[in-house]
């Protein structure tokens, strides 16, 4: 349907009259009259009674006119979204995340967001996703994945895989505890669906060592409580939780770290605003990250 014509009939009710709403629009009355007619040939209604010269809406004609004005407002509004989709400007981003990033970082720095930016949803997913899909399905994903040079992946900051224990362990005045010395202990570990345990059990096959006694969760909250339950040592990247203390793991001199991400595809129409936002990103991550850790920004 033609929003013209529409745009015709809502012009006419609101004036009175064919004449007043031909001057409003800048048409002549017999134009304009033709118009109003195509429409109702169009909807197969009758919108308007004609006698003695004026219009008087009917009962369909009213009815029709709210879904009229409705389409309408919804026309601008898709027209003004257009408008700003190709300047390039955002009225909404959508991110997505891996459970443990989305938890520490990304609603952390969701709740940072001002009235001024797009309004943001964002989604859990698998590290394992293909990426071109989680790339044409997202506006940015914050993951601890190395992107392929098609796309756009800025370095956000490099998280430690920590070793959280109690703070009634031995080990809890110390900053750092080696990998060698980690696997006498009974190791609390999530699933290889999290990273942490990726970088872990690759660390272990460099060094050829295994651990002795391991519990495994597919929660890193549970691990925590685990942990402070005096179970074991939970090995995770996730924030401090239930007074544990948190401990750097060191191997052959340098410490267990993650490398996070934040990518968008090639040629995204708002390619300036999400490099924008992934540099407040990235400041937020350092901000939050970087003083417990000694992390450099790249």
């Amino acid at each position: 349907m033609d929003t013209r014509l529409l745009r015709y009939f809502v012009t006419v009710v609101e004036s009175g009259t064919v004449s007043a709403a031909a001057q409003r629009l800048h048409m002549t009355q017999p134009s304009l009259s033709r118009q109003v007619r195509q429409l109702e040939r169009e909807l197969n209604l009758t919108l308007f009674l004609r006698q003695s010269g004026r219009l008087h809406l009917t009962t369909e004609g009213r009815e029709f006119l709210e879904t009229a004005e409705e389409l309408l407002h919804h026309h601008r509004e898709a027209a003004e979204y257009a408008a700003q989709l190709a300047d390039g400007r955002m009225a909404r981003v959508s991110l997505a995340a891996p459970t443990t990033t989305l938890t520490d970082i990304v609603a952390p720095f969701v709740a940072t967001f001002r009235s001024i930016d797009p309004v943001p949803s964002v989604s859990e997913i698998s590290i394992d996703s293909e990426v071109h899909r989680v790339l044409s399905s997202y506006d940015m994903v914050i993951s601890p994945v190395r992107w392929p040079h098609t796309a756009h992946a800025p370095h956000l900051v490099n998280l430690p895989v920590w070793a959280y224990v109690p703070l009634d362990h031995r080990w809890a005045g110390q900053e750092h505890v080696d990998l060698a010395d980690l696997v006498g202990e009974t190791l609390i570990l999530p699933t290889l669906r999290f990273k942490a345990r990726r970088v872990f059990e690759a660390a272990l096959d460099h060094a050829h060592l295994g651990p002795v006694t391991t519990l495994e969760t597919r929660h890193s909250q549970v691990a925590q409580a685990l942990a402070a339950a005096g179970r074991g040592v939970a090995v995770l990247t996730d924030d401090a939780r239930y007074g544990l203390h948190p401990l750097q793991i060191h191997h052959l001199g340098q410490p267990l770290q993650i490398h996070l991400y934040a990518g968008w595809r090639a040629g995204h129409h708002a390619h300036s605003s999400l490099e924008d936002l992934a540099m407040r990103l990235r400041d937020f991550c350092q901000a939050r990250y970087a003083p417990k850790s000694n992390l450099s920004a790249i």
